[in-house]
This record gives C-alpha cells, sequence and structure tokens, in this order.
C-alpha cells in the first residue's frame, strides 16, 4: 500500500495509473474509519482496478470550531485498517497542502443545499462540494463512491458532477447498520453505552414510518409526527429536524407519491446524528 501526502506526486501517479488502462475506483473519508468505510472499499474493489482511499479531515466543512476538534482522528489505526482491507493507495494530504493561506475559490451548489443539514449546519455542503472537487481532480477518479447515510451529500455530488460534466461514475451503497441496528458513523464513539441504547430510536422510528408508508399511509405530517415521537420519548434526544423530501429534488413532500427520502437529524446528549430511509 502506497502512502501518498503531496497533491502533485498524487496527481502524477493517478495519470501514470490512467495511462496504463487502469481504472481507479475512489473512496474519500474524512478518516476515524469504520465498518461503513470497509463496506464502500469492498466495493471500490470489485468496480476498479486500483482502490485509491482519501483520508482528510476536511476543515471548510465544519461550521461550527468545536464539533472539528472534537471529531475522532486515528491516521494510525486508519493507515493500519486501510492496509488490512487491501487498498491500493491512501491519500493523506496536510490542511496546508489542501488549503493555501489565500485560498478563495469554493464551489457552491444552489439549490439542492438549501435545507436539511444545509440549514442546521451553514457552510457545510460549500465545503464539502469544495473539497470533493479538490479531491477529484487530484485523484482523477474513474468511478468514485459515497454512502447512502449522508444521502443529501451524494445527492448532491451527484449533481455537481452532471452540472459540471466530469466523467466520473458515482456510486452510492445502501447504509451499513450494526447489529443493533444503529447506522454506522465516526461520531458513535462519542456515544456512552446509555446514549447509545437510546440513539436506536433512530432506526427504530424510520421502521415504523416504513410500515405507516407500507400499510398506505400517506401524509407526510403524519408519518413526521410518529417519528418525533418516538424520538422525543428517549430522554436524552433531541430533534434537529424529521423531514420527507423527493429523493431526487430533496423538496418537501406533503403526501408521498412516488421515491421519496425520509431523513433525520438527532442529538443524542451532545452527538449529532443522522439516518435516512428511501421508500
Amino acid at each position: 500500500m502506497k502512502v501518498i501526502r503531496d497533491i502533485h506526486q498524487m496527481q502524477r501517479l493517478s495519470e501514470d495509473l490512467r495511462k496504463k488502462g487502469k481504472t481507479l475506483a475512489f473512496v474519500p473519508t474524512l478518516g476515524a474509519l469504520h465498518e461503513g468505510h470497509f463496506s464502500l472499499i469492498h466495493r471500490a474493489r470489485k468496480k476498479g482496478d486500483m482502490v485509491i482511499l482519501s483520508i482528510f479531515l476536511n476543515p471548510i466543512q465544519f461550521s461550527d470550531p468545536m464539533d472539528l476538534k472534537n471529531y475522532p482522528k486515528s491516521m494510525r489505526r486508519d493507515l493500519h485498517q486501510a492496509q488490512n482491507h487491501h487498498v491500493d493507495i491512501v491519500f493523506c494530504p496536510s490542511e496546508k497542502q489542501m488549503y493555501s493561506k489565500d485560498f478563495s475559490t469554493y464551489i457552491v451548489e444552489e439549490n439542492l443545499s438549501k435545507d436539511l443539514c444545509g440549514q442546521s449546519r451553514p457552510g457545510h455542503f460549500r465545503g464539502v462540494t469544495t473539497v470533493v472537487a479538490k479531491l477529484f481532480n487530484i485523484v482523477k477518479p474513474h468511478i468514485a463512491l459515497f454512502g447512502q447515510k449522508d444521502a443529501q451529500q451524494a445527492i448532491i455530488i451527484q449533481r455537481m458532477v452532471r452540472d459540471l460534466s466530469w466523467d466520473i461514475e458515482i456510486k452510492v451503497a445502501s447504509i451499513l447498520r450494526d447489529r443493533d441496528g444503529l447506522a454506522y458513523s465516526s461520531r458513535n464513539i462519542h456515544l456512552s453505552p446509555e446514549e447509545r441504547e437510546q440513539a436506536l430510536a433512530l432506526n427504530e422510528a424510520l421502521f415504523l414510518a416504513k410500515i405507516m408508508a407500507k400499510g398506505g399511509e400517506k401524509n407526510s405530517s403524519k408519518i413526521i409526527q410518529k417519528i418525533k415521537k418516538v424520538i422525543r420519548a428517549k430522554p436524552l434526544a433531541k430533534v434537529d429536524y424529521v423531514e420527507i423530501v423527493d429523493a431526487q429534488t430533496l423538496e418537501k413532500v406533503k403526501t408521498i407519491e412516488g421515491k421519496v427520502l425520509i431523513a433525520l437529524a438527532i442529538y443524542i446528549g451532545k452527538t449529532r446524528l443522522i439516518d435516512n430511509l428511501i421508500i
């Protein structure tokens, strides 16, 4: 496994691999790798000749400095895990490498990023689209893989790639859950045993929402009310948002018709967790 920290070295290597006819499959991450990331790596192995993983804790997608400070960091462990999961190349640049002191160019998606996490985390998606655009220009992948847990992010990146006419195939993998049903997340490490138990309400609420929808309930408001009731029954839980939106446009829907995304962001203690379901 090669570990590369220099942007120009990564670009040259990617160019050489492409000239040799290799298909590059790319998994971008913030680090603190977990089973969800490993599933993306394994899927990338099936899609490409070379698996490239990036580990970069992107500061410009954090609107809250304390959130950035508290985000789990484990570079040594991450590199060990990457090697165990047969990653070919790890790109882990420094903040200085990625953002010069006078950095002033950003990529902004202006429609899909307005609501959901875009509303509760101002500037978040500007940071996401900018860093992903930079990584795409550095790594030069044929295929890039993202997880459905960050559904809004994946949809925004798909739109960015389409709008900017990049020749990159975006694959979105289903949410991977632990045995107790909690979606894998780097933030789960912050949960105490009691908080983790109460965090299971996210999956429980989504499951009940799915049952309601399959049973014929079309009124979004009634399903949202049920989800909030389940969440609020947990003393440590606080609702950030619960929304039902069109699965492509992310526009709120009053009546469920066609494919929709049920998305929620919940604080369990001080830890903000997101989860979702497409029905």
